[in-house]
């Protein structure tokens, strides 16, 4: 791997898992409504964080504005499920937040 993604590959696929279980998660609320804007963006930053990991892993020319891309996805995950008092959802906005200080320091 190289070396000057490693950090951020790592950490936009732990994202990608913490986002993928609390979209799970969430669809075991007892208000599954009230959760469809956490899930819509637990889904989109999963893949998001899924494919920056991928385009660094391979050294593509678009991995930089894809991971600015995808740091902006993943503050506005962190800012959906930090409105939300489940763990999974605190957990999730932790992670998305350190993911999208990574991508934006990987991509500067």
């Amino acid at each position: 791997m190289n070396s000057k993604f490693e950090a951020c590959i790592r950490i936009c696929n732990q994202c990608a898992v913490a986002c993928e279980t609390c979209a799970s998660a969430c669809l075991q609320e007892s208000d599954v409504a009230m959760m469809a804007a956490c899930i819509r963006l637990d889904k989109d930053c999963a893949d998001a964080c899924r494919m920056a990991a991928m385009l660094m892993a391979r050294e593509s020319p678009y991995a930089i504005a894809f991971c600015n891309l995808c740091a902006k996805i993943c503050e506005d995950c962190a800012r959906e499920c930090a409105q939300h008092d489940a763990d999974h959802c605190q957990d999730c906005a932790a992670l998305c937040s350190e993911c999208a200080e990574e991508c934006r320091r990987m991509a500067a």
